[in-house]
């Protein structure tokens, strides 16, 4: 299945978002060999190799949406390669085929000086309003780990509830239902995004004109 995503560019204010490529693996590869972003994420570090074998299946998958989280400015004024702006990536998951329209959100600032600035905010804000624009979704679930308080903090200010707390794995379920009114919230606080062609903002100059 071609990823939906694939040529999918979300430029906001802060952050902008872009398909997750090959050429973003070592970065990110760097970040996970960190062992407080692995506790957080509930990850295993995993080789390069393995790593870009991941990357491949996510771009498979046809029940997973990922974007690699850049910083706007960085990005636009230097024009900069996208590995040198990398803040951190989100994530849509289908977890439940019985419920298309449920999707489990996941957020990593990774880089930790991009941390408390709004910047998980405001992808989380944008990957919420994709997923109702784009894959037609109602409802929302983050899973997070207790001791991440910072992450719970945030997702509260954007409507979610704390549905379970599961002292097996020590995380805490939260949950937005998009009634009509948090529909319309969503996409006011998400009408500055623009969306773009990653592959023609990918092409030098002047090579669309042929």
């Amino acid at each position: 299945a071609m990823k939906i995503n694939q040529n999918t560019v979300l430029q906001g204010k802060r952050v902008t978002l872009v398909p997750y490529t090959s050429a973003h693996v070592p970065r990110y590869h760097e970040w996970m060999q960190s062992e407080e972003l692995q506790r957080l994420t509930a990850s295993e570090p995993l080789s390069l190799e393995q790593e870009y074998e991941m990357q491949r299946s996510w771009q498979d998958d046809a029940d997973k949406c990922t974007f690699i989280v850049l910083d706007t400015e960085r990005w636009c004024r230097q024009a900069c390669a996208d590995e040198d702006c990398m803040v951190g990536d989100v994530n849509l998951f289908l977890t439940d085929a019985e419920d298309p329209t449920l999707g489990e959100i996941e957020i990593m600032i990774a880089e930790p000086s991009y941390r408390g600035r709004g910047f998980g905010k405001e992808a989380a804000l944008m990957m919420m309003s994709y997923g109702v624009r784009t894959l037609g979704l109602t409802k929302f679930e983050a899973k997070i780990g207790q001791e991440n308080k910072a992450s719970i903090c945030m997702f509260k200010k954007l409507h979610f509830k704390e549905v379970a707390v599961n002292s097996v794995f020590q995380e805490v379920t939260l949950r937005l239902d998009v009634s009509e009114q948090e529909r319309q919230w969503l996409l006011e606080q998400t009408k500055h995004i623009e969306e773009k062609s990653y592959v023609e903002l990918k092409l030098p100059a002047g090579v669309l004109e042929t």
